[in-house]
């Protein structure tokens, strides 16, 4: 009866693990560019989140922590981003030790690209958000395409031809055409807020 009620722990663990995986994913492959506003602690799941953003501001007072370990757990659900977003050797240190760390260390190993004060944390989220709004959003979807192709991956004659092939297919779509005819007439873009398209 034991191992019966033991087995169904497991099963539902995974499913909750599969759930968790998947929503994490899913925001990591959104076409659209994401922003992690991160204030307060940010600790285990949250440090999932704000890996799986193409971008992370955060408050200076923001703790992080990759918690697992002291909870007898592993932070495998979140790992690959976790990764990813502070690099093997910073994820070494804090994924076995489970040590909090600051603002200031979580920007020193990339892991947020910004610091803010707390009274300037919208206003630094906004800024980016404008940037983000200047470009044009089919670009943005095949800029996050590429770099996640493009990653760790050696310059060969291949990866040279396959990128030859991306910026021919960029220059020739609509997007491409427009951005360049408003440089050359030196207007907005039709996709810059304000101006239609989003």
């Amino acid at each position: 009866h034991r191992a019966v009620r033991s087995r169904s722990g497991t099963i539902e663990n995974r499913r909750d693990a599969l759930v968790f995986g998947t929503m994490l994913n899913r925001l990591h492959a959104l076409k659209k560019p994401t922003l992690a506003r991160v204030h307060g602690a940010a600790f285990a799941g949250a440090m999932g989140l704000i890996a799986v953003c193409d971008i992370a501001v955060a408050s200076v007072d923001a703790q992080f922590s990759v918690s697992e370990v002291r909870l007898g757990l592993t932070p495998a659900t979140i790992s690959p981003y976790v990764l990813a977003a502070m690099g093997e050797r910073a994820a070494h240190r804090y994924c076995l030790t489970a040590e909090r760390f600051d603002a200031k260390e979580a920007h020193r190993i990339g892991f947020v690209h910004e610091l803010a004060q707390p009274e300037a944390l919208d206003a630094a989220v906004n800024a980016i958000i404008g940037q983000l709004l200047q470009c044009a959003p089919g670009a943005q979807a095949v800029t996050k395409d590429l770099i996640r192709s493009v990653a760790h991956r050696s310059v060969t004659p291949e990866l040279m031809q396959e990128m030859a092939g991306r910026i021919a297919r960029a220059r020739a779509s609509v997007e491409g055409r427009e951005g360049a005819r408003a440089f050359l007439e030196k207007r907005p873009a039709a996709w810059v807020k304000g101006q239609g398209n989003r």
